[in-house]
């Protein structure tokens, strides 16, 4: 391991970096390096220029995609290098299509959970659904943290790392019950196939691709989806944004806002002015022909 490359995972611990968002770091510099065959320090603001142009023209990555890259790069030049440049000028964030989710509704949730016939596989994506969890949320819950006493969810170090409770439906508490009789795990909540590890995230897409092609849906269904679900149908029902934001953890009350443009008691609350135009009057019916036979 080359020295800059201790110095920025150093830099990335400091500040309290999720693992994740650090291994990503270090690879899309590593793939940067490896692209001029040369050591990051020895580039400068020209090369991060036209890399970007690779990453959009020849690799053809996708806006998020390369905002991960940038992300990585921004922060190489702009912590560990202290460049006197201004990473934002010399690194500008491809513009994101504003594209909004396709929802199931809670009669197809209903209908793939009954096509997840592994009851691990089955409890982790309705608890999913059940309290809006984020993959990578629910993979690493504890049997502790299931409060039946307060009827909440405990979600350690969500994204941002930031703790938060969630509510814990009684169905989904009948169902996590009858999990646990007849697995009894113990560390995780749901055990993945190595020791002392919780379930992987391909593991439960994997499940998930699999009870999707059960099911015969015609809308996608992924771990994610279901969260996506699980906040139109709280708002469909009546819940405020901010509620559903804190639930869902987001940061930003913004983020919890798109899903006004998904909920159908909001967009479609509103008649069409279609229907405030006067009706034509009927057309008279034409004579009837004599019949001479």
């Amino acid at each position: 391991m080359t020295q800059l490359r201790q110095r920025m995972r150093a830099d990335m611990q400091v500040r309290n970096l999720a693992l994740n968002t650090q291994l990503s770091y270090l690879q899309q510099v590593s793939l940067f390096a490896r692209h001029f065959g040369k050591p990051p320090d020895l580039l400068g603001r020209e090369d991060v220029r036209t890399y970007q142009i690779y990453l959009t023209n020849e690799k053809k990555l996708t806006p998020g995609s390369i905002h991960i890259a940038i992300a990585a790069l921004r922060f190489l030049y702009k912590v560990t290098l202290k460049r006197d440049w201004v990473p934002e000028e010399a690194l500008p964030l491809p513009k994101k299509p504003q594209k909004l989710p396709i929802i199931l509704s809670p009669g197809e949730v209903q209908h793939f959970l009954n096509c997840v016939f592994n009851v691990k596989h089955h409890a982790i994506l309705t608890t999913c659904y059940a309290a809006g969890l984020r993959i990578s949320e629910a993979v690493h819950l504890k049997a502790a943290d299931i409060d039946s006493q307060r009827m909440v969810v405990r979600v350690e170090q969500g994204k941002g790392r930031k703790d938060r409770y969630v509510m814990l439906s009684p169905k989904l508490l009948e169902i996590l019950r009858n999990y646990w009789k007849m697995r009894k795990p113990k560390e995780w909540l749901f055990p993945g196939d190595r020791a002392g590890r919780p379930i992987t995230r391909d593991a439960v897409g994997q499940a998930c691709t699999k009870a999707h092609e059960r099911s015969r849906l015609s809308k996608p269904v992924t771990p994610h989806s279901l969260r996506h679900a699980f906040a139109v149908h709280l708002l469909e029902a009546g819940a405020d944004v901010r509620t559903i934001q804190l639930l869902l953890g987001h940061r930003s009350l913004a983020t919890t806002a798109h899903y006004l443009r998904i909920a159908t008691n909001k967009v479609c609350a509103t008649s069409s002015p279609f229907e405030l135009l006067p009706r034509p009057a009927p057309s008279p019916l034409p004579p009837a022909k004599p019949e001479y036979f």
